[in-house]
């Protein structure tokens, strides 16, 4: 058999005459969706399949396809004939224009055979003189395609084409098995004696030879070490560095990647012709004085060191220069040129050095990105990027990342070993605590962790930005936005909207087996944002005014014009939060709550006023006299029978409808009056507890919380499988609601598999009146074929889009970056979804 690996991102040039077997070829060895056949594209653009007069546009259509297949970084087959270099070139350019290798396979087929395969084919009605001229060009390029640029040339023959197998190779840099934990090293630049203090502050025990030299590191927690490159030069001991890097690479305890430094000395070492600078010079003179056999292990080493690394499921990536996202994963001399190098701006500045293009002001991947190459004062983030290169060699520190805690570790130079050619400056890049409006304009798609890419569309982007710009809190503070929740399936049960059944059956029928019942408390919904101290505020959140945290609408909206009442209430809370010791038991110098703050009129006493209020006024003033006219005509022998009854209908529902608004008003004065009812813990440092914790570790946890302003939430646990179980929460919503309650909310206590609702609202027929109307209950039958699908996706999208939020918060993302999905979710709401629901 002939094994043919090809790499698992690449494009594949499928190359022989026609007739010579690529598309039977294609079909056995590839997905259907990864082949692009040049006669496909023929019938897209004429309907035939045989029409080469559509050539040019077929092979326009083509191109495109495997150009957008290439970026999204999919491995691509092209099915043509390709014997001509022309079209082969075409095909070369175009994978590199994506930074993706290009592999050629070959079939070499008899012209004879070939000419009898088109003669069996009544759709391939030209003659053999087309197979005899596609068989010279084949011909002459079998001698010369190895220089068309491709990667590997595959040529079968004969039975080899039947015989064949199709392998994939995974990318050098492809290391997304490995899931650390890391500890990221900065550029050594031959300080041994600083790269052993730092690995002894990580924890590593370092492993001598009979010399007492340093030859290996092993971590007694099994973590990895990551080197961003450049360990050489400029230093009083690359060998050394060398020496213990080498040793723990081959032991698996570290990786390496290339620095500028490593490939220049390689260079000097082969005996072409370099500019010995930049500390070079000592490298060579060092390793001069070692044994032959060390200098060609080291020559070796550096020589295979890769441009970059993807690590820990794509989430971290390391290059000695660091990496735009469009590069990550990718081959070529562009992608490891950046890599090494980085991209400058073709300006060199008052030292003569290159002006380097600040890259990382642009980064929007969610890939972290970790790199070193040129030396700043103190690592700074910059839109998930870290530069750790913090200039040892010049007198600064060896820095070290550890991944995935972001703690940073460094140890100071014990001298300047080498004088910089200019000053060590901090960046002049984006700083990241600040807003910019291209990160959120337009159409776009935010990658979530739980729920895939969500799309926003400009129209939505463009309301958001009102909101915002207008009327929301400091964004520093905006964490978080609750996602929209949907209501259950459409109750059968006579006079019912709304039933917990429904809400039951559908958790049941995704494997749910334990929901726990929350009671839907009539308020507002609110996000508490809390810190511990004003240190704790300016650490986290960039908060240096001295406030320790905010209350805010779903919206993101204040919910008091007066910023003391805010304050007021955040200092309760805080003190609440302390006396129950929830600070050092969740180990955080900071919250984010899940909440309603009652009563409902405190938020919304204009829209009660106004709304509501006038209706039942009206219906109070009008119907009354109404029924009295009725009753009149009736008493006088007129037949008023249907209009008296449905009028006396419509007052009782009127007073109905009066009482339910009623409940949820209440007397507030400043802060008197006001509750709060958490119900989940959102985040904490380093924890997105929304998405880590089940529902009764967030209640039990919350029931520590004791203080006048706070008001429990009560629920209860209902296993599915139990029909006694159900009957009793049924039984507990229909007191609730029959007390005048609005409802419960139903969750998985554990996240559900595949697409489950975060939670169901199961709202009782008297808060329904306020929703649909008095008379609601007189049209329960066209009511219930409302149509909840969009509401539900919705409540889908922006669920993810709020983990994700928290998910960015609790792991130190900076604030752009947790910006992003909730100001999508502020997006979404806009969408034209039935308010009612």
């Amino acid at each position: 058999m002939t094994e043919i690996s090809v790499p698992a991102m690449s494009l594949v040039v499928l190359v022989g005459v026609s007739g010579s077997g690529k598309s039977t070829f294609a079909r056995k060895h590839f997905l259907p969706t990864q082949v692009i056949s040049s006669d496909f594209c023929r019938g897209l653009v004429s309907d035939d399949e045989n029409d080469q007069e559509s050539t040019p546009d077929a092979f326009d259509v083509l191109h495109y396809i495997v150009g957008t297949r290439l970026r999204r970084g999919l491995l691509t087959v092209v099915d043509a004939t390709n014997v001509q270099w022309e079209a082969r070139k075409k095909l070369v350019e175009l994978a590199k224009s994506h930074d993706v290798l290009v592999d050629a396979i070959v079939l070499d087929v008899p012209e004879e055979v070939a000419v009898a395969r088109n003669a069996l084919r009544p759709d391939r009605d030209f003659g053999s003189h087309v197979i005899v001229r596609q068989r010279k060009d084949l011909r002459r390029s079998l001698s010369k395609i190895s220089r068309d640029g491709f990667r590997r040339v595959h040529v079968l023959r004969g039975e080899a084409i039947d015989d064949a197998t199709i392998t994939y190779e995974k990318a050098w840099t492809d290391r997304r098995e490995l899931t650390g934990p890391f500890d990221l090293i900065g550029d050594v630049h031959g300080c041994r004696a600083e790269l052993e203090s730092l690995l002894i502050a990580l924890g590593w025990e370092l492993r001598r030879d009979d010399a007492g030299r340093p030859v290996g590191a092993a971590h007694p927690e099994g973590r990895t070490a990551v080197f961003v490159g450049d360990l050489v030069d400029r230093g009083p001991d690359s060998p050394g560095v060398l020496r213990l890097v080498m040793g723990m690479v081959a032991a698996g305890t570290a990786l390496c990647v290339s620095g500028n430094h490593e490939q220049k000395l390689v260079r000097a070492l082969d005996g072409r012709k370099v500019s010995v600078t930049h500390g070079l010079e000592r490298s060579l003179e060092q390793l001069a004085a070692e044994p032959e056999e060390f200098r060609e292990a080291a020559r070796t080493f550096m020589d295979g060191l890769i441009s970059h690394y993807q690590l820990d499921g794509g989430k971290l990536v390391v290059a000695h220069a660091g990496l735009k996202e469009a590069y990550h994963g990718r081959a070529s001399r562009r992608v490891r040129s950046f890599a090494l190098y980085g991209d400058t701006t073709g300006e060199t500045d008052e030292y003569g050095l290159p002006v380097r293009y600040p890259w990382a002001r642009d980064y929007r991947g969610r890939a972290m990105v970790v790199y070193g190459h040129t030396p700043i004062p103190e690592p700074e983030w910059v839109n998930n990027t870290l530069c750790v290169d913090t200039g040892c060699v010049f007198g600064g520190r060896l820095t070290a990342l550890r991944y995935p805690s972001r703690e940073l570790v460094s140890v100071p130079a014990e001298r300047v070993w080498y004088e910089p050619a200019r000053p060590l400056a901090p960046s002049t890049v984006r700083d990241p605590g600040v807003l910019d409006i291209g990160d959120v304009d337009g159409t776009r798609y935010v990658e979530t962790r739980t729920g895939g890419k969500v799309k926003i569309r400009e129209e939505n982007s463009a309301a958001a930005l009102e909101i915002m710009s207008r009327f929301a809190v400091d964004p520093r503070w905006l964490v978080y936005l609750p996602p929209t929740m949907a209501p259950p399936a459409t109750s059968p049960l006579d006079g019912y909207l709304e039933h917990p059944a429904e809400a039951f059956e559908e958790f049941a029928s995704f494997g749910v087996t334990e929901v726990v019942c929350e009671e839907k408390h009539m308020g507002s919904r609110a996000i508490a944002v809390l810190a511990r101290t004003p240190e704790a505020a300016a650490a986290r959140f960039g908060v240096v005014d001295g406030t320790c945290g905010t209350v805010h609408t779903r919206t993101g909206r204040p919910f008091f014009g007066d910023p003391a009442l805010t304050e007021g209430l955040v200092a309760r809370l805080r003190e609440a939060v302390s006396d129950a010791g929830l600070w050092q038991s969740l180990g955080t110098e900071w919250i984010v709550l899940d909440c309603e703050l009652l009563p409902w009129s405190a938020k919304a006493e204009g829209l009660i006023r106004e709304q509501y209020a006038s209706v039942g006024a009206a219906a109070r003033a009008a119907l009354p006299d109404a029924v009295a006219l009725l009753e009149a005509a009736a008493a006088r022998g007129l037949d008023v029978e249907g209009p008296l009854a449905r009028t006396r209908r419509r007052a009782s529902n009127a007073a109905l409808f009066r009482d339910a608004y009623a409940r949820y008003c209440g007397p507030v004065s400043g802060l008197d009056g006001i509750r709060l009812a958490p119900f989940q813990i959102l985040a904490v440092e380093g924890r997105a507890t929304a998405a880590e914790e089940p529902h009764s570790w967030h209640l039990e946890t919350l029931a520590r919380l004791s203080s006048d302003v706070i008001t429990p939430t009560r629920h209860v646990f209902v296993s599915l499988d139990s029909e006694e179980s159900r009957a009793e929460a049924t039984a507990w919503w229909t007191a609730l609601t029959g007390a005048g309650g609005e409802g419960m909310v139903v969750k998985p206590v554990h996240p559900g598999p595949g697409r489950v609702q975060p939670g169901v609202k199961v709202r009782g027929r008297e808060y329904l009146r306020i929703i649909y109307g008095p008379d609601y209950t007189e049209s329960i039958d066209v009511l219930r074929s409302r149509f909840l699908g969009k509401k539900r996706s919705l409540a889908l999208r922006e669920h993810a889009l709020g983990l994700e939020s928290l998910a960015r918060l609790a792991e130190g993302e900076p604030l752009w970056r947790v910006h992003e999905p909730v100001f999508a979710v502020l997006a979404l709401e806009s969408e034209p979804v039935d308010p009612r629901l």
